[in-house]
């Protein structure tokens, strides 16, 4: 009895399954289709993500080889369309390499490729950190004290590796500028911060040692 009743069960629910099947076929087929088509069309794009940065560092590699074997007259068109592709990797690298070669390119334009990285590249916090602490870099034999400031000051706030460069930095600047005391606010926050570089720790204590002391 107990047996017959459980076969009837199993039936019915094996009825029901196939009826759920048949009376939404149009629904469950659409969702199988969308399924599919958003698999296709992510790894299409993993496919050309990965052709492209392929390309991207292929044009990277031959620019800076075609410079270092002395043809100098597109290495600056190469690198801002590289910088304007908006890699994580390639961009960054493009820009540096402008700066580092002393390639003719106005400060303005720089400072606009700058921007682009740090405002339109989906770059790691610390990179992004690394990029706005060498604009303050690139900027500051010509930046006004608030000027700069304003550059350095997302990495002054922030808790990244880079805060005691951005800190020094600010410090030399000042320094350079014979604003000692401002200077001092500055070298004594390098001090005390816990995640300070060692070697910019022991610069700003011979520093304070040379200049500072009474």
């Amino acid at each position: 009895m107990d047996e017959d009743i459980s076969i009837i069960n199993n039936e019915t629910r094996k009825e029901k399954i196939i009826n759920f099947f048949i009376n939404n076929k149009k629904k469950l087929i659409s969702i199988l289709v969308f399924i599919l088509l958003t698999l296709l069309a992510f790894f299409s794009y993993q496919m050309y993500l990965t052709g492209h940065k392929e390309l991207l560092a292929n044009k990277y590699n031959v620019a800076v080889t075609n410079y270092e074997d002395g043809d100098k007259t597109k290495i600056e068109t190469a690198m801002k369309e590289i910088i304007n592709d908006k890699d994580k990797t390639y961009s960054p690298l493009a820009l540096y390499f402008l700066i580092d070669k002393e390639i003719s390119v106005p400060k303005e334009e720089i400072n606009k490729y700058f921007d682009v990285l740090i405002d339109e590249v989906n770059l790691d916090k610390e990179i992004k950190y690394l990029i706005i602490y060498k604009k303050g870099l690139f900027n500051a034999d010509f930046e006004t004290e608030n000027n700069l400031i304003a550059i350095l000051k997302p990495v002054i706030n922030s808790d990244s590796v880079w805060k005691s460069h951005a800190l020094y930095l600010m410090a030399e600047y000042l320094f350079d500028k014979n604003q000692k005391q401002k200077a001092k606010e500055f070298y004594n926050q390098i001090l005390s911060y816990k995640k300070s570089n060692n070697k910019i720790v022991q610069e700003t204590q011979k520093r304070l040692r040379r200049d500072f002391s009474e």
